[in-house]
This record gives structure tokens, C-alpha cells and sequence, in this order.
């Protein structure tokens, strides 16, 4: 995945994109960056590796250094970045978030054209160069980038550090990822998360639209592009990605969550019998608050049965070794045992992709003498992987929790009824849940519906990425 954050200000903005990119953390564990332009010195860049140790400690050192009344930070799950680009449009800092599918086509483009690229370890091309490429073939900003927006099969939101002092920013054609922007008495901002600029000062002035270009100055917004008439913003923004304080298309994250928990509470106990179960708890942190609003409606008390150790074992620290990671994971697990010892109890995760570490986690419920632990998925049964954004994104959909059980159940054939599977009424969806909890050792499995989540979320399904459940585009 991955977040950014711009501001330009009538005085220095570089700690203001320090703070504003540093709330983006919970985006992305990989790359951090900060670009920043000083009519004195001109652009300047820092970027570090933040697996190991957040962005905050790698950046602190950064903020005497760096110096500008126009600023830009980003979070990376993928490349290095930002990059500072020299071109016959301008010269400028770039970062992106989202995925390039036909990097492989535009870089050929590029190439036979006569352009050029800068390989990475392993030869491989950063993605900001690739839409840098595009955007320089034009005769300006604007038109270069509508045009790589026109020439991207994927996701592309855009930020850009001009040598004017300026930033322009481009929300994804189809509006999948937002950009909020933010005013104060002495500038203006851009960001993912709206929490980020408001704990700086700043106050909502409104999101761009799909597709929408504008420029930003200390002075105000200007803008370059108008929006699409189609938007599909991602629907796990709400159930996942998103901070709880933050809020998209003018609903909040936190609020989405408590109600869709409602929702599922109320259709899943016209199914299942609930009055054995003690305690309703979430999965940490993104399924709690689904939980509370499962618990809430369904009266069963909300317990924490454990609790994720972060102080030294946060987020960002995970190990690039899978067998390590799963130790480390292991290791955030603390029990509440008054709360698991011969308790039933229903856990409410945010979405369940592979399974891994969920299924380590009812071990570890049982191994402290839970009586039983049921399951439900906040969101729809996942069915392809993601190819917009980096959720569920992998090399195969057969890595799919889901994908392979219906696999093992009927074979090549299964591909045919995805639709009977993802539906909890059908024979099919019946028989994938049930081999689901044999493998996992749940007493019983629920997906929230994805007209419950679409519910919760409030706004027009036309409007609404919901792919990785569908199929649909």
C-alpha cells in the first residue's frame, strides 16, 4: 500500500510533512521519503529503509538539514521514493501510490521511443520512474499527467514537488485511493488520511475527485483538471487500510466499522444460534471495532481474550524470513486467561486472506483452554487477489484461503461457482465454510454480506471497488 503527504506554507513546512507523513506509517513498513524545495538551495531529498525502525527515528536527523516552504513525505510498501526528475516539463520530486500492471508494455514504449531508465537491484525499474516517463513525453504537467493516467492499467494517485515551490496532486482516474486536502492560516495540504493534517492545524476543505489535478501554494488550490464522472474508491479503506480517525467520501472509518459489526450481528443471528457464546472480542486492532458493534447488537458481552504486545514488537518490525515473521507473531500474543479458560468465544477479524496467522491464533486460544472459538470475516469471502493495491495481492489466487479449499473440494470445477461459494445459503457455500473450520479448528465461520458491508459503508454500490470479492471491475 503506501501514504503520502504535501504542504506548502508561507513559512518552513518541512516538520509539518514530517508529522503529517509519519501519521501514514500504519500504510506501509518498506520505504520512507521526504522531498522539499527552498528557492535558496532548490529540491532535496532523503529516503530510508523503515523495516527495521519507524519513520520518525530515521527522519528526526533529517529536519535541521532539510529546509523548504513546500514539502512532500510518503510511506512505501514498494519502491524508493520520492525521486527528483530533471525534464523538459520541469524539474521535480515524485511519489506515487498504487500498481503499474502494464509496467512491462509502457516501459517497451518508453524505450523504443529513446527514453530511458534507471535499474534497481536486480534490474528491476522504480514505479515513480515509469510514470515520471509518461509524464515528461508531454508538453506539460497536466498533459502528462492525463496522460499517464489514461496510459495506466492499474492505480496511480501522484504527488509532485515542483521547482516553483508548488505541489500538484493527482488522485487516481478512478478515485480508489483518496486525497483529502487541508487549509490553515498559512497554507494548504494534501494527504491520505484526513487525522494526519488536523492534528497539525489544519481543517478539511474538501477530497479530490477521480481523475482531479490540482496545484497547491501557499496562496491556495488551483485547479488544473477536473474530475471523472466514475469513481470506485476501495471498500477496505473502511474495512482495513484506513486509520479509525480518518475519514473517506465524508464516513468515517471507526463509525463504518462499529456499524457493519451491527449489520453482521443482526443477519447472523438469523442463522446461528448465539446464546452459548461468553465473550465477542476482535482480532487486533482493525477487527475490534467491528466487534464492538457485533457485541453491541447482539448483547453479548466484548471481551479482549489477548492482547498484541507493540511496544517492542511493533508493526514495523517483521522480519523478511516467513518462519521468523510467524514467530514474531506468535510473540505479540499476550492471554487474558480469565477471559479464554473454558470460555466459548466468537472472534471478528477484518477480513481473512490466507489464513496463516489466524489459524496460529485459535491455537493459541485453545492451547490456553478456550472451549470453542467461532469466526466471522467483517467482509465478504476474498476470491481474487487485489489489482489495484497491494491488499491480497499475490502471485497466485490459489493463495487464497478460500481459492484453494475449493480447490480441494471440487477441482478445476470450482472456479465455474465462485458466486455459489462466496454465498452462505448455497450447497457450495456451505461445504467451503465447513472444510474452512475443519482446517482452522473454528466451531463455526461467517462472512459479513457484501450488501451488509456495503450498508455499513453508505454509498451507491456503482461507486464502490469491490473486486477482490466479485470479479467485477
Amino acid at each position: 500500500m503506501g501514504g503520502f503527504f504535501g504542504a506548502v506554507k508561507k513559512t518552513d513546512a518541512v516538520f509539518d510533512v514530517f508529522i503529517g507523513t509519519d501519521y501514514h506509517s500504519h500504510l506501509g513498513t518498506k520505504r520512507g521519503g521526504m522531498a522539499a524545495y527552498d528557492s535558496a538551495i532548490g529540491l532535496q531529498r532523503e529516503i530510508h529503509n523503515i523495516e527495521n525502525a519507524p519513520f520518525r527515528t530515521k527522519f528526526e536527523k533529517v529536519l535541521p538539514e532539510m529546509k523548504g516552504r513546500a514539502a512532500i513525505g510518503c510511506i512505501s510498501d514498494t519502491d524508493p521514493q520520492p525521486l527528483i526528475m530533471v525534464s523538459k516539463v520541469g524539474t521535480y520530486a515524485i511519489c506515487t501510490i498504487g500498481i503499474i500492471n502494464n509496467a512491462e508494455q509502457i516501459m517497451k514504449e518508453v524505450l523504443h521511443s529513446g527514453g530511458y531508465f534507471d535499474a534497481m537491484t536486480g534490474s528491476r525499474v522504480n514505479a515513480n520512474e515509469i510514470v515520471a516517463a509518461l509524464i515528461n513525453s508531454q508538453n506539460n504537467y497536466v498533459e502528462g499527467i492525463r496522460y499517464a493516467q489514461s496510459k495506466i492499467a492499474g492505480t496511480a494517485s501522484i504527488l509532485l514537488l515542483t521547482d516553483r515551490g508548488t505541489i500538484i496532486a493527482a488522485r487516481d482516474k478512478m478515485g480508489r485511493l483518496p486525497i483529502q486536502l487541508g487549509q490553515s492560516e498559512d497554507g494548504y495540504c494534501a494527504s491520505f488520511e484526513s487525522f494526519a493534517y488536523k492534528k497539525l492545524g489544519y481543517s478539511d476543505l474538501r477530497e479530490l475527485g477521480p481523475a482531479e489535478i490540482v496545484e497547491i501554494s501557499a496562496d491556495g488550490i488551483t485547479q488544473l483538471s477536473p474530475p471523472g464522472k466514475e469513481m470506485r474508491v476501495c471498500a477496505f479503506l473502511w474495512s482495513y487500510y484506513g486509520y479509525p480517525t480518518s475519514s473517506y467520501e465524508g464516513i468515517n472509518v471507526e463509525v463504518m466499522r462499529c456499524r457493519n459489526g451491527e449489520i453482521f450481528a443482526k443477519s447472523d443471528a438469523k442463522t446461528h444460534d448465539m446464546s452459548q457464546i461468553d465473550y465477542v472480542g476482535g482480532v487486533p486492532d482493525s477487527g475490534t471495532p467491528h466487534a464492538i458493534g457485533y457485541a453491541n447488537a447482539s448483547k453479548i458481552p466484548f471481551a479482549r481474550p489477548y492482547i498484541k504486545y507493540t511496544p517492542t514488537w511493533s508493526r514495523s518490525f517483521m522480519p523478511v524470513n516467513q518462519t521468523e515473521r510467524n514467530k514474531v507473531a506468535k510473540m505479540k500474543l499476550i492471554p487474558v486467561h480469565e477471559f479464554i479458560e473454558g470460555k466459548r468465544l466468537l472472534l471478528v477479524d477484518d477480513s481473512i486472506v490466507r489464513g496463516t496467522q489466524l489459524k496460529e491464533t485459535v491455537e493459541f486460544l485453545y492451547s490456553h483452554g478456550a472451549r470453542a472459538v467461532h469466526m466471522r470475516s467483517a467482509c465478504p469471502p476474498i476470491m481474487y487477489g487485489c489489482k489495484y493495491l497491494n491488499f491480497s495481492r499475490s502471485s497466485s489466487d490459489m493463495d487464497l484461503i478460500t481459492r484453494r479449499v475449493m480447490a480441494e473440494l471440487e477441482g478445476e470445477e470450482a472456479v465455474k461457482h465462485i458466486k455459489e461459494y462466496a454465498d452462505s445459503q448455497t450447497e457450495r457455500g456451505k461445504a467451503m465454510r465447513q472444510a474452512i473450520c475443519k482446517k482452522f479448528q473454528f466451531e463455526s465461520l461467517e462472512f459479513q454480506s457484501l450488501d451488509g458491508l456495503t450498508e455499513a459503508i453508505g454509498l451507491e454500490p456503482c461507486k464502490l471497488c469491490t473486486y477482490c470479492w466479485t470479479g467485477r471491475e
